[in-house]
C-alpha cells in the first residue's frame, strides 16, 4: 500500500506527503498516471496487402498529476504559508523527483519537469492540482541490484531474475586480473531473443572496464593506470547492447583461460505501480 509521497528538488531539499498523516498540513486526495502508459504503435499500409505492417511500438511520457488538499494545522501554518512551501518544489518549469514509498519502503523514483500548478486562492475547500510531465516513463527501483560472477569458457551461465515489469540496461565491471584479448557477453531471456555483445580489444592486468547498455547513456571506459578514458570502439559494430527483460535472463561472460572476476548492476524498471 502507498503509504508516503516524496518530493526531491534538484537543490537536494525534500518535502514529505504522507497519505495518512495531516501533521504535514496537506492530504492527497488522489495521484492520476501511475497506471501503465498508453502504447503508440507505427505500422505502414500496403496497396496489395490486407491489414498493416508493423515497424516499432514506443511509450510516451508520463503525466503524474497530484490532487493534495491544504490540511492548515498550528505547526504547519496557513493556507498561504502552505501553498508557499509548494511553490518551492512544483514552480511550473522546474525538475522535481517523486519517490514514492510502500508500507514504509522507499520502492521507486521518477524524474519529470513541473507543467502547471493550479490552486485557486478564492475556494472554500484549497486545493491544489500539479502536473509534472516524465520523459522517461518507467518507474526505477531507488535500490541497485548488484551481482557478481566470473568469466566462463564453457556454456555455464548465470541466472538473473529479473522482478521489474520493463525492460532495463545494465552496467558490466570487469576487473581484469590476466592479460585479455577480448571476450563475449551473452544474455538468453526466458522466451525472448539471445543477445551478444563481442569486446575485441586486449586488456592488460588491473585494467578496469566499465559497460554501460542503458539506453540514453551507452558507453565504454577503460580504467588504466589511474587514468579513465572513453573505450567505445572496443565493442563490435554488429553487437548487441545487452537488456534484461522481465523474468529469468541467462547471463554468460565467455573469455578462454582462467576466470576474471565482474559485476552487474542494475535498477529495476517499472512500467506501473
Amino acid at each position: 500500500m502507498l503509504t508516503l509521497v516524496e518530493a526531491v528538488s534538484l537543490k537536494g531539499e525534500t518535502l514529505p506527503l504522507p497519505l495518512e498523516d495531516l501533521t504535514s498540513g496537506y492530504l492527497i486526495t488522489g495521484i492520476d498516471g501511475l497506471d501503465p502508459v498508453k502504447a503508440t504503435v507505427v505500422s505502414s499500409h500496403f496497396a496489395s496487402i490486407d491489414g498493416v505492417e508493423h515497424q516499432t511500438t514506443r511509450l510516451d511520457e508520463r503525466n503524474i498529476v497530484l490532487h493534495l488538499e491544504y490540511k492548515p494545522t498550528y505547526l504547519s501554518g496557513d493556507v498561504r504559508a502552505l501553498r508557499s512551501k509548494l511553490y518551492r518544489f512544483f514552480m511550473p518549469k522546474s525538475q522535481v523527483t517523486l519517490r514514492f514509498y510502500f508500507e514504509g519502503e522507499h520502492f521507486v523514483d521518477i524524474s519529470g519537469t513541473v507543467e502547471s500548478f493550479e490552486s485557486p486562492q478564492f475556494s472554500r475547500t484549497p486545493t491544489a492540482d500539479i502536473s509534472i510531465l516524465c520523459p522517461q516513463p518507467a518507474f526505477v527501483s531507488a535500490d541497485p541490484i548488484v551481482i557478481e560472477g566470473f568469466t566462463v569458457s564453457d556454456d555455464s551461465s548465470i541466472l538473473i531474475d529479473y522482478e521489474g515489469t520493463v525492460e532495463t540496461g545494465l552496467t558490466f565491471q570487469m576487473n581484469v586480473d590476466r592479460e585479455i584479448n577480448g571476450f563475449m557477453i551473452y544474455n538468453n531471456p526466458l522466451g525472448g531473443e539471445s543477445q551478444a555483445l563481442e569486446f575485441d580489444e586486449s586488456l592488460s592486468i588491473d585494467d578496469v572496464l566499465t559497460i554501460s547498455t542503458e539506453k540514453g547513456a551507452k558507453s565504454v571506459y577503460l580504467t588504466r593506470l589511474d587514468s579513465t578514458s572513453s573505450f567505445l570502439w572496443g565493442v563490435t559494430p554488429n553487437s548487441n547492447w545487452i537488456t534484461l527483460y522481465p523474468g529469468e535472463n541467462e547471463f554468460r561472460v565467455l573469455a578462454g583461460g582462467d576466470p576474471i572476476p565482474f559485476t552487474i548492476t542494475y535498477r529495476a524498471k517499472y512500467g506501473g505501480l
